[in-house]
């Protein structure tokens, strides 16, 4: 009797140590990392933001031209890109690709959005960009001023790329969330449109 006890003790204290999201940095790839250690899957993100969405802000921390032709989904309360592509469109040879530019208003503007949610530094921000590099970079940005509660979607709008180079292996998109190519103005504030 007692040896089953002891077994099913120790099987509930792994239980109760799993954790819910992936809390555990094993799961998330250095790059993705954050000081912060908070990470949720897109499909985690959803289920926060559908079940407490008074109390958390959704951000979505991609470039306006990733919003307008890679869709978004409307889940988000805002959008506030962490970089933003230079205007007119600048070459960096040294990446191969466009030239980006932070943007230097980020933590004014997601403060902002928090302050109009009625939320303050220490209630539950979820930041997500393409695939989760970026998201790293502004959750790091926002607990550099202070915000202690601010989750990382490690994987996500579109996912990591598979080895052809396509986007297809987890993210927003391939989990089958709500999203849509048609924007909502009124989650897209002209105030965060100051990258130089």
């Amino acid at each position: 009797m007692s040896r089953r006890i002891g077994i099913i003790l120790t099987l509930l204290a792994f239980v109760i140590a799993a954790p819910g999201h992936a809390n555990a940095t094993a799961e998330v790839p250095t790059s993705k990392q954050t000081v912060l250690k908070k990470y949720f899957s897109a499909k985690e993100a959803f289920d926060e933001v559908t079940s407490n969405r008074s109390k958390v802000l959704f951000v979505d921390v991609r470039t306006s031209a990733e919003l307008m032709f890679v869709g978004a989904t409307g889940e988000i309360d805002t959008h506030v890109p962490f970089v933003e592509m230079i205007y007119p469109a600048t070459w960096d040879a040294a990446k191969n690709r466009f030239k980006l530019a932070p943007n230097t208003s980020f933590v004014a503007n997601v403060d902002a959005a928090l302050s109009q949610k009625g939320l303050s530094k220490s209630d539950m921000v979820i930041v997500m960009c393409r695939s989760g590099d970026r998201s790293a970079k502004s959750v790091n940005a926002l607990a550099a001023a202070g915000y202690t509660n601010v989750y990382s979607v490690y994987d996500g709008f579109e996912g990591d790329a598979s080895k052809e180079g396509r986007r297809t292996i987890n993210g927003w998109k391939n989990a089958g969330l709500p999203w849509s190519y048609k924007l909502d103005g009124a989650k897209i504030p002209a105030a965060h449109i100051t990258a130089k």
